[in-house]
Formats: structure tokens, C-alpha cells, sequence
């Protein structure tokens, strides 16, 4: 393969970006930079957008005399990665004194290179479910149309419709209305965590803002039955999926959930009927696991009770409920993920590699879904009290490692349909 070293990247703050040639791209793990090898640089993927960090130099490796130096010429840059790919190295910069904090989004380290933008970051997932040429926006705005028809008094697809699909662009979203896959179903406007990085809700004191707005009200049974049975019954590979990014907690509205699963599997047996959340309600998750409940994806910042108690601040829960969700969910026979927000430099640390070895042994962990962290790292740093980040192995040894231990161990992006669950998981449904 090609030795490469692409060349940094930097913003005039005017919206157009320069490679800066006495600079090599660097990347960063934790609080330093970092070399990033050749083999980890990787074409930045369709989908994906390179932008500007303000009031932050871009740090890079002199060309002649190969040390390191902070780019003068303008902002630093970052790429964020579409989903399906996860990122090996953050951007590496340093902050003005007056540098604000950065939006909820991921920094991925990015460079210039053979007149194109690279990136170090590795596919995790084949399913094309959200790839950016897969969407039709006039059959999204079609779609939009025909199930506001179709469901005039849906609280939740007007929702979905004018919020979700069109509003903020949701892939979920454009999904459902394209008739395909994997339905949102957004069912809980309250929360029993206090995320540090919460997209839906921030305090008004933060200097940061959600990305999108919370979901305002409590749907009934009936309102999720009316227009998941459909999608279920006509939609490939259809899942439908409690637990989105525009809502709470969807354990608090357990009792609904339980009543809509046990009314759609009166109307279908088809696809499979998953929820996304906290896991901190194993009592709630029994109850819809005897409702018909075929897959649980539990998002966690961290392995360590530690580092998650000072991220998720959670409310009346402990970090224990998380692992007995995920046995209980085994023990139905159902799948059972964790949605796992990456950062180099931490996730990859020896503590966190040998908590999250105790993770998967613990609970029977059938699949890692690595996601890409949306938080300003340095923000998080502080927030949760990571004072120094010593060496670590890096993420595509962490990745390497745990397969070699647990090789049944899958990884990916999504929640598998139930035809990978129970058929062939290496096969690509979404081709």
C-alpha cells in the first residue's frame, strides 16, 4: 500500500477550507497528538462533511524538520464520518483562550491528500440503511405526504414527518417514509439520565445547544400499533425501534410499550420490535420481553461505573441495572447490543478494554455497535474529570483484541433486522 501522509487541513472562517503543504495531518488520542499509520487513512466516505473548528489551531508534523507545530494560518478542521464508520483518531488542535465550546458532533481527524479528503477510520458496518445516495427526497417528501394521509390523527407520524424527516433530515426518519427497514418510534418525552451530552435537552445555563428539539408528548398504544403494524407487515427487513434521539427515556413509558407490543404481534408476526435506551429499568425490560420484545440496544459512554455515572448522571438507577437488562434479554433469547459511544484515547485505555472484557462476559454481549462520540473532547474531559489520558493500544487494536477473545462478538452500526438475528449475520440485507 501507499505510504501516505496527507496534508492538514485548515479553514479561513469564511467557509473554504486549504491543505497547508508544511504541515502533515495529525491525529489525536485523548489529550495528545498523535502520528496516525498510512494503513488507518481511508478516503473520507460519501456523506461526510469537513468543517471548521473555531478559536483552534490545527496541529500538524513539519514536513522538513518533522516537528510537531500549530498551523497559523487560520481555524483548524475536522471531518465528520457517516454512519456505518467509525473514526480511529480525533482532530488534533489546541484552543485559543476564548475558543467555544464545540457543537454536539464528532471530530474525526482529517487530511488532504492526491486531491482528495482522508480520513482515519475503519467501515464497521455493511448495511447501507443510511447512506447519504440511498436517500430519494421526493420519495421522502412522497412518503410524507401519503402517511399523513393514510394516519391524519397520528400524533407520532406527524411527528416523524415534519420534525424528524423533513425538519432535521432524520435517517430513521427518511426511512420510514421511504417504506423501508427500520421504523423510529419515539415514544418518551422524560428522561431518568442527565447526559452531559444529551441532543434532545441541555440546560439553559450550558453554552452549548441540543441539536434538535425533544419529543412533547405521551403517544397512546393505539397511535404506535397504527402505523408500525403497516410498516412491519410491508416494509424489507423491517424493524421498528423504541428509543430515538428526539425523545427520553423509553422505559418510563414501559406499560404503553408492553401494550403496543402485544396488540401488533395480535395484527403480525414480522420483523422484529427492538428498543434503544438506558437499560435502567430491568423490571421494565422483563415485562416487554414476555410482551414480544426481540432486541435491546443499551447506549453506554463507558465499561467503567465511574466514568458513566459522571457522563450519564443517571436518576433512581444504578450502573448494575445495565448488565441485568442485557442478561434478562439474553435469557428470552432475545439480541442484545450496547451502543457504544467511542473516543480515542479512553475507550481504548487498559482500564476500559479489561471493564468492558467483564461487560460482555457478565451479560452474554452479542454485539458492539461502535459509535462515534458527539461531544467537544475537551469538554467531556472536563466535565467527567479526565485529567490525563497515558498511553493506550488504539481502537483498531481494542477492536482486533476483543474479536480474538470473543470471536461469536459481532460489531456494526444498527440494530440487525431479524433475519440476520436469526439467519446469516455476515449477510448484506440492505443490497
Amino acid at each position: 500500500m501507499e505510504k501516505m501522509s496527507p496534508y492538514l487541513l485548515y479553514s479561513d472562517g469564511e467557509g473554504n477550507i486549504y491543505e497547508d503543504e508544511t504541515l502533515y495531518a495529525l491525529g489525536r488520542s485523548g489529550l495528545y497528538a498523535t502520528p496516525i499509520p498510512s494503513e488507518d487513512w481511508i478516503e473520507l466516505p460519501m456523506g461526510g462533511n469537513v468543517y471548521e473548528l473555531e478559536g483552534r489551531q490545527g496541529i500538524g508534523i513539519d514536513v522538513e524538520t518533522g516537528q510537531l507545530r500549530a498551523c497559523e494560518k487560520g481555524w483548524g478542521t475536522a471531518a465528520f464520518i457517516p454512519p456505518a464508520y467509525s473514526g480511529l483518531y480525533m482532530a488534533s488542535y489546541v484552543n485559543n483562550p476564548d475558543a467555544p465550546t464545540l457543537p454536539l458532533f464528532s471530530y474525526t481527524a482529517v487530511g488532504w491528500h492526491d486531491d482528495k479528503f482522508y480520513v482515519p477510520a475503519v467501515r464497521i458496518e455493511q448495511d447501507i440503511r443510511q447512506e447519504c445516495e440511498g436517500f430519494d427526497p421526493d420519495k421522502v417528501e412522497l412518503g410524507v405526504v401519503d402517511m399523513m394521509e393514510k394516519f391524519p390523527n397520528n400524533r407520532v407520524v406527524e411527528h416523524l414527518a415534519h420534525n424528524c424527516a423533513v425538519t432535521y433530515e432524520c435517517p430513521a426518519a427518511r426511512n420510514y417514509f421511504m417504506g423501508r427497514w427500520e421504523c423510529p418510534v419515539p415514544t418518551s418525552p422524560a428522561c431518568n439520565s442527565n447526559c452531559i451530552g444529551c441532543i434532545s435537552f441541555q440546560p439553559e445555563e450550558e453554552e452549548i445547544i441540543s441539536s434538535h428539539d425533544r419529543l412533547q408528548f405521551k403517544p397512546t398504544a393505539g397511535e404506535i400499533v397504527e402505523y408500525c403494524v403497516p410498516h412491519l407487515e410491508s416494509a424489507e427487513f423491517p424493524i421498528i425501534s423504541f428509543g430515538q434521539g428526539c425523545e427520553g427515556e423509553p422505559l418510563l413509558m414501559w406499560e404503553t410499550l408492553c401494550e403496543a407490543i402485544k396488540q401488533i404481534r395480535k395484527f403480525t408476526d414480522k420483523g422484529s420490535i427492538n428498543i434503544n435506551t438506558n437499560g435502567s429499568m430491568p423490571h421494565a425490560v422483563k415485562a416487554m420481553c414476555e410482551a414480544g420484545l426481540n432486541s435491546i440496544r443499551v447506549s453506554t459512554n463507558s465499561a467503567q461505573e465511574w466514568l458513566y455515572n459522571a457522563y450519564y448522571l443517571p436518576n433512581n438507577y444504578k450502573f448494575e441495572d445495565l448488565f441485568e437488562s442485557l442478561k434478562i434479554v439474553n435469557s428470552y433469547g432475545g439480541w442484545t447490543s450496547i451502543n457504544y459511544f467511542t473516543i480515542a484515547g479512553v475507550t481504548d485505555s487498559e482500564e476500559e478494554y479489561q471493564a468492558l472484557r467483564h461487560l460482555i462476559k457478565e451479560t452474554g454481549l452479542k454485539m458492539i455497535q461502535w459509535r462515534n462520540f458527539n461531544i467537544d473532547p475537551d469538554w467531556y474531559f472536563e466535565k467527567v474529570g479526565i485529567k490525563d489520558t497515558p498511553e493506550t493500544m488504539g481502537i483498531k487494536v481494542l477492536m482486533q483484541k476483543l474479536k480474538a477473545e470473543f470471536p461469536d462478538l459481532k460489531y456494526g452500526y444498527f440494530n440487525p433486522p431479524i433475519e440476520r438475528i436469526k439467519g446469516d449475520y455476515e449477510k448484506d440485507f440492505a443490497h
